[in-house]
C-alpha cells in the first residue's frame, strides 16, 4: 500500500512531496506529460559492491554494461525476481539492464504521468530492497557508490508533452526553460549531486547547463531520432539515483509546461 502522510490538522506532512506535485500535475494536465525514469542502483554485500573482490578492484568498467556471463554480471537472480514482482504488482516497469560497474543495475518506470511515475517508482524501490534482503544483499541509491574511475548512479528522466511529441519547436522551448532554472532543478535532483555530476563519466558538471543532440555529456540530451523526426522527448540526465521522483516531476512539469503555455505550444 502506498499512501500520503498528513498531520492531524489535515495539512500535508513536510515529507509529503506528492502533495506538492498534485496541484502542478492538475494545472497542466491538458498538456499530457509523460515520464520515463531510469532508476540505477548498486547491490552491496559484505561492505563492497556485489562482484567486487575482497581486496583491490575488478577489471575496469565498461564491459559489464548489459553483460552476460558469471564473470561480468552479479545479482541477476535478484533483478529478475524484482522484475517479476513489479509486473505482478501492476507497475509500469518497462525494462531492466546491467550497468557499467559490477553489481550496478537499472530498471525503468514509464511511460507514466507525473504522479503515477512517482507512485510506481516508490513501490518498485520497496520491492527491490525487500527482495534483495532475502539474498542477504542490500541495494543502495548512493549517487557515487565507489569513488574513482567508476560511473555514479543516476535516475535519468525522460519527459515529453503532447506538443513535444508532435513538434520540434516545443522540444527546444523545454530545453531553454530548463536552462533558465538550472540551479533550482539541480538543488532538487538528489543529495550529494556534486559527487556524481563532475563533468566525467557521462555527466555534465553540476554547476553548468547544456543540452545537445545525442550528447551523453550534456545536462539534457535530445535523442538523435528526435532531431531526425522533429518530435519526441528529452532526457534530463542530471537527477541522482536518490531523487524523490515527486520532486523531479514537480520541477520538470512546472518549468517546461509553464514555458510551453507561455509560448502557445500546447
Amino acid at each position: 500500500m502506498l499512501c500520503e502522510v498528513f498531520l492531524v490538522d489535515g495539512t500535508p506532512h513536510i515529507t509529503n512531496q506528492r502533495a506538492l506535485l498534485r496541484p502542478i500535475a492538475e494545472k497542466y494536465a491538458a498538456q499530457e506529460s509523460w515520464y520515463g525514469m531510469e532508476q540505477e542502483y548498486t547491490f552491496f554485500k559484505d561492505g563492497r559492491p556485489l562482484g567486487f573482490p575482497e581486496r583491490g578492484f575488478p577489471a575496469p568498467q565498461g564491459f559489464y554494461y548489459c553483460g552476460v556471463g558469471a564473470d561480468e554480471v552479479f545479482g541477476r537472480e535478484i533483478v529478475e525476481r524484482h522484475m517479476d514482482a513489479c509486473l505482478d504488482a501492476g507497475l509500469k516497469l518497462s525494462g531492466i539492464n546491467a550497468e557499467v560497474m559490477p553489481g550496478q543495475w537499472e530498471f525503468q518506470i514509464g511511460p507514466a504521468g507525473p504522479l503515477e511515475v512517482g507512485d510506481h517508482m516508490w513501490i518498485a524501490r520497496w520491492l527491490l530492497y525487500r527482495i534483495a534482503e532475502e539474498f542477504d544483499v542490500s541495494a543502495t541509491l548512493d549517487p557515487k557508490p565507489v569513488e574513482g574511475d567508476w560511473n555514479g548512479a543516476g535516475a535519468h528522466t525522460n519527459f515529453s508533452t503532447k506538443a513535444m511529441r508532435e513538434g520540434y519547436d516545443a522540444i527546444i522551448t523545454a530545453c531553454e526553460a530548463l536552462a533558465e532554472k538550472a540551479q533550482e532543478h539541480v538543488t532538487g535532483y538528489g543529495a550529494d549531486i556534486e559527487r556524481r555530476l563532475t563533468g566525467m563519466h557521462e555527466t555534465a558538471p553540476w554547476s553548468e547547463f547544456s543540452y545537445g543532440v545525442s550528447d551523453r555529456g550534456a545536462s539534457v540530451r535530445i535523442p538523435w531520432q528526435v532531431e531526425v523526426d522533429k518530435k519526441g522527448y528529452i532526457e534530463d540526465r542530471r537527477p541522482n539515483a536518490n531523487i524523490d521522483p515527486y520532486v523531479v516531476a514537480r520541477l520538470i512539469t512546472g518549468t517546461c509546461c509553464e514555458a510551453l503555455e507561455k509560448a502557445g505550444q500546447v
